[in-house]
């Protein structure tokens, strides 16, 4: 694929990173292939992602195409930037089309990346997966990287101000490939989201505890910390759908 925005997009984001002074802590990024398909399935707590779980790759010389929601392609000018580097528009309601392109990437040797919990984490641990992400690789015969971000949510995520002030870390932790066959998708994708889990706690439990002192709003209840539990997320997450099927029914004619 031509490239002409997409290494111009990494350049303008570091240079950003540099601005606000943020501390990398990366491990694990040495499982990203230097050539070849691959998946990446990252956790998800924040709007931001998809700029940073794309550095995982960033060591091995690779451009990750992530999938993502189609209102993000339907924004006359994010629309655009995100055609024109290559990611992949999700339609929530017939995901079919996503599914096809992102095994047509992998097989052609493309590393493409996908959130399995499709949506925020507000408790900011893993939410239920879908099991789009070991279908997708075991059609493409693909590795899949379990990606876990952690940091990316103090900037700006759900029900909170964004926050760009600086000297954050973030770290990104890629951990060892698994090869879904496809055979049963519910148990591969349980054992995805187990050594997410895992990867996950280690994550937290060393990121550098002056960062996020008891009761941060961005550390998991279960840490010790202000963020909803799953119970509590799951609510807010029913409410903020309901919110939008009711502003969507008041936009359509008639009304």
């Amino acid at each position: 694929m031509r490239d002409l925005t997409y290494p111009s997009v990494i350049l303008a984001a570091k240079t950003g990173f540099r601005l606000l002074g943020q501390r990398f802590v990366m491990t694990g990024t040495e499982h990203v292939p230097r050539s070849g398909g691959v998946l990446l399935a990252c956790n998800h707590i924040g709007y931001v992602d998809f700029v940073y779980g794309g550095l995982a790759a960033n060591p091995s010389g690779r451009l990750v195409r992530f999938m993502a929601k189609r209102e993000i392609f339907d924004h006359p000018v994010g629309g655009a930037v995100m055609r024109s580097m290559h990611h992949i528009e999700v339609d929530r309601g017939e995901g079919l089309a996503s599914f096809h392109t992102a095994v047509d990437y992998l097989r052609a040797g493309e590393a493409v990346g996908i959130f399995p919990e499709a949506t925020i984490s507000r408790a900011m641990v893993l939410k239920e997966f879908k099991t789009g992400a070991v279908r997708i690789a075991a059609a493409a015969g693909v590795p899949v990287l379990p990606v876990i971000l952690w940091g990316t949510q103090r900037m700006l995520t759900k029900d909170h101000p964004r926050d760009l002030s600086r000297g954050k870390t973030i770290a990104i932790r890629v951990g060892e490939p698994l090869h879904p066959t496809g055979a049963d998708p519910v148990a591969e994708t349980a054992e995805l989201k187990s050594v997410m889990a895992g990867l996950l706690d280690e994550t937290i439990r060393s990121y550098p505890a002056a960062e996020q002192p008891p009761g941060s709003w961005w550390l998991p209840a279960s840490y010790g910390g202000g963020a909803p539990t799953l119970e509590e997320a799951a609510r807010l997450d029913s409410e903020e759908r309901r919110r939008r099927a009711e502003r969507k029914a008041q936009k359509q004619p008639g009304r």
